[in-house]
């Protein structure tokens, strides 16, 4: 049900961030395919893995766009739900509350709610994603030496909006039957992390039953 996804609402088109383009005959666009058509093969194991003499930076750099864009969409269907009433705080669940900093424009991490939190945090992922410094979609010119490390920051903050969506607004999802389409693109992302290692433990923790009962069955 696309429809859903562009209802307009002053709120829903504008946490709704623009879909970032992988450039058409790039060689990224090239492991976006692969990476495509992989995952039609049904064994996302499989999938995650990094393609036989490809760059790994490269690989998670196709892959992160590719999950932010995912993510962007399936919050973009649940935000007439997720409101600074209905989530005065960003969590997932009682036990875990995000607040939100940069490290540049907001250097102390302020509460805010959680329609707030992913505005930030989906602008913050945009901004490094459009960085031709950190991520050049051009060929030939090279990853920065702490690409590793800001790909990982971006995996743990998307991780957290996976974590809100499950936590606090699964009933919607179920009512406008994206469950499916959620489970498929959280495991996916999952998988991806863990044979990367780019996901500390302890970061998981808000959805690690969840996480066991989605990777058991594909041990």
């Amino acid at each position: 049900n696309t429809s859903s996804f562009f209802r307009s609402g002053s709120r829903s088109s504008k946490t709704f961030k623009p879909k970032k383009n992988i450039p058409e005959g790039s060689h990224q666009y090239e492991l976006l395919k692969h990476a495509e058509a992989t995952l039609g093969s049904g064994n996302l194991r499989m999938a995650v893995m990094l393609p036989e003499g490809e760059d790994l930076n490269e690989w998670v750099a196709v892959n992160t766009v590719d999950f932010f864009n995912q993510i962007n969409m399936l919050y973009g269907t649940i935000t007439d739900f997720c409101t600074e009433e209905s989530c005065p705080v960003m969590s997932a669940g009682p036990k875990y509350e995000y607040h939100w900093a940069d490290g540049t424009n907001i250097k102390k991490p302020i509460k805010c709610s959680a329609p707030k939190y992913i505005d930030y945090l989906m602008t913050w992922v945009q901004d490094q994603l459009d960085d031709e410094t950190l991520f050049p979609s051009k060929i030939g010119v090279p990853f920065p030496k702490n690409f590793m490390s800001v790909a990982k920051t971006i995996l743990k903050r998307l991780f957290r909006v996976y974590a809100h969506i499950y936590h606090q607004h699964f009933d919607p999802v179920i009512q406008l039957q994206e469950e499916a389409h959620l489970n498929t693109s959280f495991k996916h992302f999952i998988f991806f992390v863990q044979e990367f290692n780019l996901i500390d433990r302890r970061e998981l923790a808000p959805l690690q039953e969840l996480i066991e009962k989605l990777t058991s069955k594909d041990r």
